[in-house]
Order: structure tokens, then C-alpha cells, then sequence
């Protein structure tokens, strides 16, 4: 039985009063701070963090521009969405798809399923695909129905997110590799996202709802933030990574989302690693481990 995150949210608060609430102090995120830089040190790869939680917000090398890689797919959804909302199409409606819009050289459960190329979808299911299951061509699909990439953008710009670019789809980032480094965000930026997301700031009570539910129903990145976590806490979220280059270099590994307390609050954590040398186990290692220090530290 599922049991949506409205109502998991509002059992857990009827018990919060039996929990103890910690405060967020100076010390306690000079602490994770100190033990972060230390788990940091001897890694070949530059890692961000953003936490917010309460209003307090914990970063460590937040200023920098990180690939989002397929963490852009949450910007794509919500713009996606708002398109939907100002023409009335419902979730449950069916799109036609055709062979010319599915890429066959790319990441796409999709298409393992429909390797024809051709099905009709309903436009939930297309948003499942893009954000649980991390579909490129179903990203792309979506991209289009919300008027491109630069539709994207402005969806965003007008959201009031900061630090962060959109240039490119799916497609044009497998065409030239480097073309990653375009659509690229600071881990508060995508830190605000998730907050206006989960506040209901950005789409309809059901949209709201349905994006929520998708993400915590993502089944990439178990070794992520995931992993860092108690086994009983809730995570919605998105992760995004480039694979290995010709040389090695993973250009970027990341993962971020809204993490649920048992108090019923929310904490909003996003973790990216970019220019790394280090292997896949390595880089997700890392994001586990720095969530492990976050919910200890700063977590109240």
C-alpha cells in the first residue's frame, strides 16, 4: 500500500511532540563542515553542498557551476507542467509519440519498451519515465511539449531560481559532451527549486502532488543520498550523472531532493560532484557519506 507523502506528513506530526528538536548552531555546521573537508581532501573531484532546512541554510563550495546532468529533468517536469496547467491538458490525457522522436543511441527505458518507436503515452506516465527512471528521450519529449529549452529557462527565471543556466537538451549534450557544462547549477539554486516545489509555489495542488509522489518513487542513485539516510526516512529526488569520458573523467555526479523527518518537516539536500577521477563507487560513496554528516550535524 502506498502511502503519499500529505498523508505520511500529517501521521508523523501527530507523534512529533514525542521527538526531540535539536537547533541548528554555529558549532554543529562548523563541525560538518570540518568533517565534510576532511572526507574531501585526498579526492580528485570537486564536490557542492546545499541544505536547507527551517530557514537555515548549510553550503560548502556552493559558489561554483556545477553539470546538473539529468537533475535538469525536475527543471524540464515543472515546466512542463505549468504548460499543461495554462491549456488545460490533464495527466491522465494521451500523447501520440512517433519513431523520429526517440533517440536510439541514449539512456531510454522507454524505448526499451517501445522499441518500435512508435505508442501512445499518457503524459504521467512520460513524467514517470523522465524523472523516476531518468528517461532521456521521454526528457526530451517533454522539453517539446513545454515549447523548448529556452521555454524551460524562463519558466524558472520566472520562478525567482538563481544561479544556474539551461541551454541544452538530452540530445544536444550527447552530441557534443561538453555541451554539459552549459546546463549547469549551484546546489542551493537547485536547493530553492525543490523548497518552491514542495511548497506549492509552482503548479496546482495536483501537480504539486503528483511531482512530489514521482520522486519519491525515483529508483536511480540507491547508493546516494539513499544510502546515506536511516532506512525508514522518506527521500524524494533526482539524480544526474555523465558516465565516464574517454580519459576517465566523470564530468558529473550528483543527486538532490527533499528529504522527510519523522517530526514531519522537510530538508531540502542537494550533493554535486563534477571534474571527478575518482571511480562510480567513489563519487556515490562520497554523496552517502556527506549525507550521513548532514542529517548527524545539521539536521536538527
Amino acid at each position: 500500500m502506498r502511502i503519499y507523502p500529505t498523508i505520511l506528513c500529517g501521521l508523523l506530526l501527530l507523534g512529533s511532540s514525542l521527538l526531540p528538536i535539536r537547533a541548528i548552531t554555529p558549532a554543529s555546521m562548523t563541525e560538518a563542515k570540518r568533517q565534510i573537508e576532511g572526507l574531501l581532501h585526498d579526492k580528485a573531484a570537486t564536490v557542492g553542498v546545499a541544505c536547507a532546512i527551517d530557514g537555515e541554510l548549510f553550503t560548502l563550495n556552493d559558489e561554483l557551476r556545477y553539470p546538473l546532468m539529468s537533475v535538469f529533468k525536475l527543471h524540464v517536469a515543472v515546466a512542463a507542467l505549468q504548460r499543461m496547467e495554462a491549456e488545460g491538458t490533464q495527466l491522465n490525457e494521451i500523447l501520440q509519440i512517433d519513431s523520429t522522436q526517440m533517440h536510439r543511441d541514449t539512456y531510454s527505458p522507454l524505448l526499451d519498451r517501445y522499441p518500435s518507436g512508435n505508442f501512445r503515452i499518457t503524459y504521467a506516465d512520460l513524467l514517470r519515465y523522465a524523472l523516476s527512471l531518468s528517461d532521456n528521450n521521454a526528457c526530451d519529449i517533454l522539453i517539446g511539449c513545454a515549447g523548448g529549452i529556452e521555454s524551460v529557462k524562463a519558466c524558472i527565471d520566472r520562478a525567482g531560481i538563481t544561479g544556474y543556466d539551461l541551454t541544452e537538451t538530452e540530445a544536444s549534450m550527447h552530441a557534443n559532451i561538453t555541451a554539459c557544462y552549459r546546463n549547469w547549477g549551484q546546489p542551493s539554486s537547485v536547493v530553492q527549486l525543490l523548497e518552491k516545489i514542495h511548497d506549492g509555489a509552482l503548479l496546482n495542488e495536483t501537480h504539486t502532488r503528483f511531482l512530489k509522489e514521482t520522486l519519491i518513487e525515483t529508483s536511480t542513485g540507491p547508493n546516494k543520498i539513499r544510502a546515506g539516510l536511516p532506512p525508514d526516512i522518506i527521500l524524494g529526488h533526482k539524480t544526474g550523472s555523465s558516465g565516464k569520458s574517454a580519459d576517465g573523467l566523470t564530468i558529473a555526479d550528483n543527486d538532490a531532493g527533499a528529504i522527510y523527518l519523522p517530526d514531519g518537516r522537510l530538508c531540502y539536500l542537494a550533493i554535486f560532484i563534477k571534474d571527478s577521477q575518482e571511480d562510480d563507487r567513489t563519487n556515490a560513496e562520497l554523496i552517502a557519506r556527506i549525507t550521513q554528516i548532514i542529517y548527524d550535524f545539521v539536521i536538527p
